[in-house]
């Protein structure tokens, strides 16, 4: 594997025909930066911006794609991510194994795959119980992407619904969220969030039928896949897909069903992505959608 240094963080190259991609290993897991061949990083760079952790310092955002875990509490889910992870060479990709977390008793791993010379990656995240101790929770995928695009959010899974009297979405608002935010436009059938904040963030999450998100910016569209189960039980009021933008990034970020992990279990949840170049954007989503529906 080849190693490199981004933003004075050692990291390791993997590559195909489409992407180019760097996994640090001085920290993390992360995926730090995500490039087409003719293209810039589609990750956020974060190098200086960091959450306070209660009692553990301070976590180091660092930009890119991380795994945490639901439910969000500070004291456990910001503890720092710093020391150096286990890297090895896997076929088109690599495996990345943190440490167990002391405070926890928890092992978080990564490993990432690219799709033949497709601009395709496969990222399947684990969290694995070390401790004595039960754990309920959710495996959590975040990816922090640059600002001045358009998130795009899929509020309706296609086909006609079997009991039209029921309901068939639902969105989640957080306590800083302005529903009449200039920054978010409310669709039938999408949620668009535009990632250029001066101040303040937002967030929305969703039931996500779908199983995809998706961020537009200068002609690239990212797209990011996730199973979405609607028998399970999620976090944060059901809510599988959810979107967070402040002035920085905006993070696209899916999450898998509620788990109890006992003592030596391991639970894992995958994401598929996609970049396409070239991308037109148009009011009617028509050339957008039609990329990511012709799954």
């Amino acid at each position: 594997m080849k190693r490199v240094k981004f933003n004075d963080i050692e990291c390791v190259e993997i590559a195909n025909e489409g992407l180019t991609l760097l996994v640090s290993v001085s920290v993390g897991p992360r995926v730090l930066s995500l490039k087409t061949k003719s293209g810039d990083n589609l990750f956020a760079e974060l190098p200086d911006l960091t959450l306070d952790c209660p009692g553990a310092g301070l976590f180091h955002l660092y930009g890119g794609h991380r795994l945490w875990y639901a439910p969000e509490e500070p004291r456990i889910t910001y503890l720092p991510d710093d020391s150096a992870v286990q890297a090895q060479a896997i076929e088109n990709g690599v495996h990345i194994t943190q440490d167990v977390e002391a405070q926890t008793s928890l092992r978080k791993e990564l490993e990432i795959r690219l799709i033949d010379d497709r601009a395709e990656v496969e990222v399947r995240h684990t969290i694995t119980n070390e401790g004595n101790q039960d754990w309920t929770l959710a495996p959590w995928a975040i990816t922090q992407l640059k600002p001045g695009g358009v998130g795009i959010l899929p509020l309706y899974g296609g086909g006609k619904p079997d009991n039209p009297t029921l309901p068939d979405r639902s969105i989640v608002l957080w306590p800083y969220t302005d529903i009449n935010s200039q920054h978010i436009t409310w669709g039938n059938e999408q949620i668009l969030i535009q990632a250029q904040m001066q101040e303040g963030s937002l967030k929305v999450g969703f039931t996500n039928p779908a199983g995809w998100l998706a961020y537009w910016i200068e002609g690239t569209l990212f797209v990011k896949r996730a199973e979405y189960d609607p028998r399970a039980a999620y976090f944060d009021f059901g809510s599988p897909s959810q979107c967070y933008c402040n002035p920085h990034f905006i993070e696209l970020e899916t999450l898998a069903p509620i788990t109890r992990l006992a003592a030596g279990e391991s639970v894992e949840h995958v994401e598929r992505w996609q970049v396409y170049e070239n991308v037109e954007w148009r009011e009617d989503l028509k050339s957008v959608l039609s990329l990511i529906q012709r799954e």
